[in-house]
């Protein structure tokens, strides 16, 4: 787990990298004086919103990278590589707020595909759904958004990855769990 403290430096971390980008085109370095917790390998997404509405999402949903690379990375893609989106220009990155999240490591939950809403909790989970070339990831503060019960959670999540929304009920379907540590900005710069 990462203090209050750590949460707010990535976060600024996260706006440091983006604003590089946007208008120098580099990518940012990592700078030497950030705590331990930094080095460590975590999975990471960097969500970007503007006046509320999702403008960007991208991460790591597993820990390959240093928590410091993988939070620029991620911060950078999430503003200029989102498939969904145009990428942000310097202007519109004024009325932008970052949101961190800090991943668990996911845990496939090995249990008949019927039992699996009794162990997806609502607020703490976020879930993974694969099945062959197809993954789908939802981050645990999606459910709470929207209001999702566990089995609105799992079909969402199938269908983000390209499935039938009901594929979370076939045995050659995949899911995880994991927890996300969620640190946000409160407003724009």
């Amino acid at each position: 787990m990462l203090t209050e403290e750590e949460g707010k430096l990535g976060l600024r971390l996260a706006r440091a990298a983006i604003e590089q980008y946007l208008s120098e085109n580099t990518r940012l370095k990592a700078p030497e004086d950030l705590p331990a917790s930094f080095e460590e390998k975590r999975g990471v997404f960097v969500t970007l919103n503007k006046y509320g509405n999702l403008r960007g999402c991208i991460g790591y949903p597993y820990p390959v990278f240093k928590l410091k690379d993988a939070i620029i990375d991620a911060a950078i893609s999430a503003a200029v590589s989102d498939p969904r989106f145009p990428p942000v220009t310097r202007e519109e990155f004024e009325d932008v707020t970052i949101e961190l999240t800090v991943l668990s490591m996911p845990q496939v939950l090995k249990v008949k595909p019927k039992e699996l809403p009794k162990y997806v909790e609502i607020g703490r989970h976020g879930l993974i759904v694969k099945r062959g070339l197809y993954q789908g990831l939802l981050l645990p503060q999606v459910a709470t958004e929207y209001n999702w019960s566990a089995e609105e959670f799992l079909c969402q999540t199938c269908w983000k990855a390209g499935l039938p929304q009901d594929a979370w009920l076939e045995e050659e379907t995949e899911v995880s769990t994991f927890e996300g540590q969620i640190f946000k900005e409160e407003e724009a710069r």
